[in-house]
């Protein structure tokens, strides 16, 4: 497949970050069993892992701004470019050696998201797509999932419960979904949901309470792959909303449907 200048900085940048996050989740695997535990290193590689990422972007388009999970917010002189970054997507599972969380990173142009990398480096996946020149799994092409209906489908979700006033909400949701589809999964990593629902590994997905970081780089992926995605509401303001509701054609509309039945 065919890159462009601005994927292969997006890609590098992934797959370095990636290798470090190699080498220290084979720490955390030993951390894991040990007393002291592996919280305080995650943090740390979380960390090296996002100055790896913006180091490379940086040094690639220097112009550009950059919103990132642990730094903030760059301000760039370009008005028009923002990379959007998660340098570790999945931090619970890494902290628990569980080999599912991803470097991911957007490109933002004028407001819309034009390409998607997410990078598993434990499976040694690296997902990619570029408004126009459709979504990857390594060399090969993307294509949702083609199920027709609910009742078919395994549906991807966060089910987040924070002691917050809309948990109840949360569960009323789950609680109404679940019984309509074939299965709820939850893997930890929205990012890699988004990726995997652009594979066909997943039918449709729905999450709330989402960072713009979550929510901006599997974008691209899902829509290239043949899919549509929308708020809660059926509208395009997931980034500021922090909710996703996406799937093919038929799902999607299906399963917005019933997230906004339940009261």
């Amino acid at each position: 497949m065919a890159r462009s200048a601005l994927l292969n900085v997006m890609v590098n940048a992934a797959l370095k970050a990636g290798r470090g996050l190699i080498r220290d989740f084979g720490e955390v695997e030993n951390l894991q069993v040990s007393r002291k535990g592996p919280a305080d290193f995650v943090s740390v590689a979380d960390k090296r892992a996002e100055k790896v990422v913006m180091d490379e972007l940086m040094r690639a388009r220097p112009t550009y701004s950059l919103l990132m999970e642990e730094g903030g917010e760059v301000k760039g002189t370009d008005g028009m470019h923002r990379w959007i970054v998660d340098p570790l997507d999945g931090t619970t599972n890494f902290l628990h050696a569980i080999p599912i969380f991803a470097v991911a990173i957007a490109l933002e142009r004028q407001g819309e998201i034009v390409a998607s990398v997410v990078f598993n480096p434990v499976m040694d996946e690296l997902f990619t797509a570029e408004k126009g020149n459709g979504a990857w799994l390594n060399n090969r092409r993307l294509r949702m999932a083609s199920r027709r209906h609910l009742s078919e489908a395994v549906i991807s979700t966060g089910i987040k419960l924070t002691g917050k006033s809309s948990d109840p909400d949360a569960m009323r949701q789950l609680a109404s979904i679940t019984p309509a589809v074939a299965g709820i999964r939850r893997s930890g990593s929205v990012a890699i949901d988004m990726a995997w629902l652009a594979a066909g590994r997943f039918d449709g997905l729905f999450e709330d309470r989402l960072a713009p970081w979550d929510v901006a780089p599997g974008l691209a992926l899902v829509r290239e792959a043949g899919g549509f995605v929308t708020d809660y509401a059926g509208q395009t303001n997931m980034m500021d909303k922090g909710e996703l509701v996406a799937g093919n054609e038929h799902l999607q509309p299906a399963l917005l449907k019933a997230i906004q039945s339940v009261k």
